[in-house]
């Protein structure tokens, strides 16, 4: 099985300009119930970034940032880890428990198609046991 079957497609996915605040991240992320929030390339051979929560913590709770002056760019992991969409998903999956990484891009010539998550690996393993 592929990346490609299991990946959250990118039309599903929230991005943000890099200049977006990380009051406005946090904001889109709770309207949106979750997790992380892609941000744009600043130009076209660029690298996405990826904010989650824990990008939040430590820059916001943690080191005492201001939620209003940080923007996305600020914080988030750039470039965001990321695989191919054409990538064995046993792969993708041990690199990301070898690694600690709950999700990875899904990225192919430079341009996003999807998320990959912990939960969307678990979900098709779910399925296939009912």
């Amino acid at each position: 099985m592929l990346v490609n079957d299991v990946m959250t497609p990118k039309v599903k996915l929230i991005s943000v300009s890099p200049m977006t605040t990380v009051r406005e991240v946090l904001s889109l992320m709770k309207s949106h119930d979750i997790r992380s929030i892609v941000v744009d390339k600043t130009k076209p051979d660029g690298a996405y970034g990826l904010v989650t929560f824990k990008n939040i913590l430590q820059s916001i709770v943690a080191e005492d940032g201001d939620i209003d002056l940080l923007n996305a760019y600020d914080i988030a992991a750039t470039p965001a880890i990321s695989v191919s969409a054409q990538l064995d998903v046993k792969y993708a999956a041990r690199m990301m428990v070898t690694n600690s990484i709950k999700r990875l891009l899904v990225i192919d010539n430079n341009e996003i198609n999807g998320i990959l998550t912990m939960s969307d690996i678990i979900g098709i393993l779910m399925e296939s046991i009912e």
